[in-house]
């Protein structure tokens, strides 16, 4: 039986289509300190079926109605990249915290608008990078703070597979399709190398700035054959560092995500699962101090969820947030913008010379 607190965030959420459908509604309804306050989308038959499924104290055709709702603390987005910062900022100058799927935008410019927005009303926005609440994820980087000592070398890889669909669509819902939804101009999905850099490599690049440090500089090649993309980025970490990062889309086999990190007193490794299957990841974390392998089991990981547990907890109790906030969402962009500039230049980049969008 779920056990509710008895302080609760009333979220809006803002998107019927299939994220919320798979992942947000089910969290929020779900979350220890969460209430379904409720949603908006402008398609009329999408927004009615969420709300006979899920049951939000309200429903709202229009956003700014939503934004009006004094009863509302907070707004989950769950739409399209390119709509995320300004719906968000509108969000904000309405005076709602708000948690936006990732990534948290499409230019840099447009993100430090967002967070010169925030922190002025002193407003909390956080990113939906959902790894940061796997067990197993973030055993490792409490173990990578408190007792690796000086980082050496860190390499991550997602090996997103052909056959993943399969596996995707046994997991989830079928999510409802409308033809009145909103969608941005033209298809952001016709250009896959954009595609796959912001939806995929965002989750590659924040566990590696989680668990690795601050990115310096990245150099990237990126090799495409048999309708396969092969992203192969050198890294140089703030801390001196080197690291290795490697996205493929789609490889023939398994997916596959994980990482291994060497440090001065340890060592890490881990494999990560598709979040769909709200399993930990398996991570073994090594200690010189006791020459012991340890090893995280048996925690909640339904990472979607924790997430929405923990923004909560930011916002009614001021704990320490370890979601990833706006400057972590802005890193994590300037990172994905450099890999790109890099691949076009042959070049390191250094990323906090990068401007513009992917």
């Amino acid at each position: 039986m779920i056990q509710k607190d008895p302080d609760q965030l009333r979220l809006g959420i803002l998107g019927c289509g299939p994220i919320s459908q798979i992942a947000h509604f089910d969290a929020a309804k779900k979350a220890r300190n969460v209430e379904l306050h409720a949603i908006c989308d402008l398609a009329e038959d999408l927004r009615e079926r969420m709300a006979l499924i899920h049951q939000p104290k309200k429903v709202y055709r229009e956003y700014a109605e939503m934004l009006a709702d004094p009863d509302i603390d907070a707004i989950l987005i769950g739409v399209a990249d390119q709509f995320h910062v300004p719906l968000a900022l509108e969000a904000v100058k309405a005076g709602k915290s708000v948690l936006v799927e990732k990534p948290l935008g499409v230019t840099i410019e447009e993100c430090l608008e967002l967070r010169a927005a925030a922190n002025a009303r002193l407003l909390v926005v956080q990113i939906g990078s959902n790894r940061r609440f796997d067990p197993g994820i973030a055993f490792a980087a409490k173990f990578v703070r408190e007792e690796l000592g000086t980082p050496l070398s860190f390499k991550a890889w997602y090996w997103d597979s052909i056959y993943r669909y399969t596996m995707t669509d046994n997991l989830q819902p079928i999510p409802t399709q409308s033809a009145s939804a909103r969608r941005p101009e033209g298809n952001p999905k016709a250009d896959k190398r954009r595609y796959f850099i912001l939806t995929h490599a965002s989750h590659l690049v924040d566990t590696t700035r989680l668990l690795g440090g601050p990115i310096a500089a990245v150099r990237a090649r990126l090799l495409e054959r048999f309708g396969a993309y092969c992203w192969w980025i050198d890294v140089e970490f703030e801390h001196g560092g080197l690291g290795h990062l490697d996205l493929t889309i789609p490889v023939r086999g398994d997916f596959e995500e994980g990482f291994q990190i060497h440090g001065e007193f340890g060592s890490v490794q881990g494999k990560v699962y598709l979040p769909w299957f709200h399993k930990s990841s398996v991570v073994e974390c090594f200690s010189t101090k006791d020459r012991q392998y340890r090893r995280v089991i048996g925690e909640d990981a339904y990472t979607y969820k924790t997430q929405l547990e923990g923004f909560a907890d930011c916002i009614l109790k001021g704990s320490t947030q370890h979601g990833a906030n706006v400057d972590d969402g802005i890193a994590a962009l300037r990172a994905l913008v450099a890999i790109a500039r890099s691949v076009e230049s042959g070049t390191w980049v250094n990323l906090a010379q990068t401007t513009g969008a992917v």
